[in-house]
């Protein structure tokens, strides 16, 4: 019988052989993350505290010069006043309309399989498609909306070109392509709530409002919680239509923070500002991401 001295390098040699292959099997994400996540991330941060560099002057460190500088901008609050209303308009409208949607596709309608695909089908056109697909919608004089509105009498506008219109024609484009997104996940959570749920409800003598607030909804948070901290991040990224749309303008009323750091790096290449306005913008996600965790998951019920 061997004794627990000969044992013990056998289970120690075990030991180092799982440890040896967890760490092989967690060495493809953990290369691409360090690739593509960790060194962009500390690189950015490094540059932040960099003066902007130039042929003859190199850079040099001036700690929060940069964000100082930021903070000092008049564009800088207006793009992020821009950006809070964007998201502010486009996560809970987007939301909204995606949960309507699938409760409407979950029906047993006659040609369900359609308006599932109709609902769908913004989705998977990139983004600058859909951009230039609008345009025939907002050209002035010629688009679809003027040329609606012409047959009342009303006059032709310009929606894209005057500041009172042009960051809610933006916020309209990304609607229309992110809720049919977000109802994929609305209904395919729909599909695993059994039906005797709504059938105990409707024996109890409760309505379809009571039964969609007392008992859809909260069945529904874990997924409503995805889909909003999806939406967040997607009103910080999306920047494709604005190239196609607006280009910022005019006077800065569509400008976004993602859209004014590849202004920023690559128009003025001004590295630095933009390094410490990702930063910034990282911080804020990052942020998010603990109040979700930290606030928002003890409140939902997973089952």
């Amino acid at each position: 019988m061997p004794t627990a001295r000969a044992l013990d390098p056998i289970a120690s040699r075990q030991r180092r052989l799982h440890a040896l292959y967890g760490w092989m099997l967690l060495a493809p994400a953990l290369i691409l993350l360090t690739l593509f996540a960790f060194l962009p991330t500390a690189t950015t941060l490094i540059a932040s505290v960099h003066s902007r560099g130039t042929a003859r002057r190199p850079s040099m460190f001036n700690g929060a010069e940069n964000y100082a500088d930021l903070l000092a901008d008049p564009t800088f609050w207006t793009v992020l006043g821009n950006n809070l209303v964007y998201a502010g308009i486009t996560i809970p409208v987007s939301i909204a309309l995606a949960l309507l949607m699938a409760l409407w596709a979950d029906r047993h309608l006659p040609l369900r399989g359609f308006v599932r695909g109709a609902y769908f089908t913004p989705t998977i056109l990139p983004m600058i498609a859909a951009a230039n697909l609008w345009l025939f919608f907002y050209t002035p004089g010629l688009g679809v909306i003027d040329s609606v509105t012409g047959l009342f009498g009303l006059p032709p506008v310009n929606w894209l070109g005057q500041p009172q219109t042009a960051l809610g024609a933006v916020i309209a484009v990304t609607v229309w392509k992110e809720a049919g997104f977000f109802m994929i996940f609305y209904l395919a959570a729909l599909q695993t709530i059994p039906p005797d749920l709504k059938e105990a409800a409707l024996v109890e003598g409760a309505g379809r409002l009571t039964y969609l607030r007392r008992v859809l909804l909260p069945l529904l948070m874990p997924t409503t919680a995805f889909i909003f901290i999806n939406a967040l991040i997607n009103s910080v990224k999306l920047i494709d239509h604005l190239f196609i749309l607006t280009k910022g303008g005019p006077n800065n009323t569509t400008k976004l923070v993602l859209y004014w750091i590849w202004e920023m790096a690559f128009s003025y290449f001004d590295r630095a500002h933009a390094a410490a306005l990702t930063v910034l913008v990282l911080a804020v996600l990052g942020a998010v991401a603990v109040l979700q965790f930290a606030v928002l998951d003890k409140r939902i019920h997973y089952r």
